[in-house]
């Protein structure tokens, strides 16, 4: 899973985990932007610098002291398995310096496999393809050899049925999460909240697939997952904001034309920094003459330069995350009895009393801030002498330490409902995030059994769930579609561009209350800052679940969000939805 983007982008996120929540988990190293409190796949990592929710992956929080370093180096979220990938990452040229050396490049193959599956008491004929295609340059070399699982439904009309292309994010990890814990016909079980045990795992028919609504296509990004850098290239040709678009939108343009699928209703779903990406890839692909019907966004980092230090977005964009996750462990006193109806209220101090006393700064008179103080600690469960000696900011991770230390315990990044168990309760920051090693070895492991029994695709290498090598040399640097580049992506002011040029575009904006990679009161505040016509605003809905970075995990989250998808697909331009994102 902020990939899946901000353990990812300031210790990078996954899945995406993602998402995100692993590489969705993108999210944590001095090579990434600050860990803002946006986006991996958990995709996609960890709270500080080294970079991003599985899924998928996520936003990078920003590290502020040597035990937030450690913490991100020792649990980066996307990252199970990040041993083996840093060890396979040679084999495809991981350094930036020119590769003497061509690595062989593989043919394109496809293990094409065909099955059937009941959802809602109907039969649905699917076709399975687990395969590669090449990336070209202008001289007609492979440079990429990427990755993808497809999944269509035998129709008469299969040309023109919708068709979803679905990623984490890392940067650097592959689309295992989503591939096999969200939409697919398979789905690997897990026990979240609580923590998974060790195989053997289960892996069945998901009665919440997506596929009798469109079909899917999981793509790994250049050096994630099975997809390889190949013949002289090297990681700095992929491994950037501007390089991995042209790697996305060079794979969906070949995808099209291989499968015939140019008249097809076209959508991408990203997770934690893929939310990014697909933002960004909104516009780029209406500049290619590929205009999109929808954009899904799961877990989002939407602004990377949003917190820069001496602001207080940041603390701002928190507070209503860290009060979701007090409630749901019982530190709010009385307990609310409603969530969302406490969320308001909670949004409205953020905004409101809680900004203008940040605003004020060293001025903000004693009494003030200790009324202020008051009101932090009754809706984050926190003692009011510990808010005070933090200035009235908390940072992610002393919260994640703070909320059950007199459990001795830590809540998760990427899923603050899992409670991990640290080597004392002493330490500022916890060792571990427990929403991430609970739920990693599940999804590896269902991959390669549903490889092999269902995909009849032989696997000939490492799956990498993220390269710590793509995060390290990851150039943050994009050029907006006004034509400046910025040293960070502000990927909503893309999307924004991509609805005024493309006023049938729609967005989904997909949220959990629990996650702290990318907490959703910024992304609120993104998408209402994207400057959007009254005309449009309208085009842009967002929906809210008890649940983490990977939304998915969770069997009655995924059957919500398996009813809002479907109704997301067949609405109409601009259809309104409960909650159109205000502007």
């Amino acid at each position: 899973m902020r990939a899946c983007f901000y353990s990812v982008v300031r210790g990078l996120i996954v899945l995406g985990l993602a998402s995100g929540p692993l590489a969705v988990i993108a999210q944590e190293t001095g090579a990434t932007p600050p860990e803002s409190s946006s986006a991996s796949d958990m995709q996609e990592s960890t709270d500080a610098p080294s970079s991003a929710p599985v899924g998928t992956v996520l936003r990078p929080e920003t590290a502020r002291s040597s035990g937030a370093a450690s913490e991100a180096n020792a649990n980066r979220p996307s990252r199970p398995g990040a041993t083996r990938a840093t060890a396979a990452a040679a084999s495809d040229a991981a350094s930036a310096a020119k590769a003497d050396t061509p690595i062989p490049v593989p043919p394109e193959t496809t293990s094409v496999t065909r099955h059937s599956i009941r959802l809602d008491g109907k039969k649905i004929d699917y076709t399975a393809t687990a395969g590669n295609l090449l990336l070209r340059n202008n001289a007609g070399q492979a440079e990429a050899s990427v990755f993808y699982v497809a999944y269509s439904v035998d129709t008469k009309n299969a040309g023109t049925r919708p068709i979803t292309f679905l990623f984490n994010g890392g940067p650097g990890a592959g689309s295992v999460f989503l591939l096999m814990g969200s939409f697919g016909p398979k789905r690997a079980r897990t026990s979240s909240p609580a923590i998974t045990a060790p195989a053997p795992y289960v892996l069945s028919d998901n009665p919440d697939s997506l596929i009798d609504t469109t079909d899917l296509v999981f793509i790994d990004a250049p050096g994630a997952g099975f997809s390889r850098i190949v013949g002289r290239a090297t990681g700095k040709r992929f491994w950037g904001v501007d390089e991995d678009l042209d790697a996305f939108e060079h794979f969906i343009e070949r995808y099209l034309t291989v499968n015939q699928r140019w008249n097809s209703p076209k959508y991408l779903l990203g997770e934690s920094y893929g939310t990014a990406r697909a933002a960004m890839l909104a516009y780029r692909l209406s500049q290619s003459n590929i205009a999109l019907n929808g954009v899904v966004l799961m877990s989002s980092v939407l602004n990377s330069g949003a917190h820069a230090p001496g602001t207080d977005l940041e603390s701002e964009s928190y507070l209503p995350t860290y009060a979701a996750i007090a409630w749901y462990h019982d530190k709010i006193t009385p307990k609310p009895p409603s969530l969302p109806a406490f969320l308001d209220e909670v949004r409205a101090f953020a905004s409101g009393p809680y900004a203008q006393a940040l605003a004020a700064g060293n001025s903000l008179p004693e009494p003030e801030r200790d009324a202020i103080a008051a009101r932090i600690a009754h809706y984050t469960g926190l003692d009011i002498s510990y808010i005070k000696q933090t200035r009235l900011q908390i940072w992610a991770s002393r919260f994640r330490k703070q909320l059950l230390r007199s459990e001795s315990r830590s809540v998760g990044r990427y899923d603050a409902r899992f409670e991990g168990i640290d080597y004392d309760d002493a330490s500022e920051n916890p060792d571990y995030d427990a929403s991430v090693t609970s739920v990693s070895s599940a999804f590896d492991a269902a991959l390669h059994e549903h490889l092999a029994q269902d995909l009849h695709y032989e696997a000939k290498d490492t799956y990498r769930v993220f390269n710590d090598d793509a995060l390290k040399q990851w150039n943050w640097k994009h050029r907006q579609w006004w034509g400046e580049q910025l040293t960070l992506p502000y990927a909503a002011g893309d999307l924004a561009e991509a609805l005024r040029q493309n006023p049938r575009l729609r967005v989904l904006s997909l949220n959990g209350y629990f996650d702290l990679a990318t907490p959703f009161f910024q992304t609120e505040y993104d998408l209402a800052h994207m400057g959007l016509d009254p005309s449009l605003r309208s085009n842009v809905q967002r929906t809210y679940y008890p649940t983490g970075h990977m939304i998915y995990l969770d069997d009655t989250a995924l059957h919500s969000l398996k009813g809002d998808l479907v109704r997301f697909y067949n609405a109409g331009p601009a259809a309104e939805t409960s909650q159109p994102a205000s502007q």
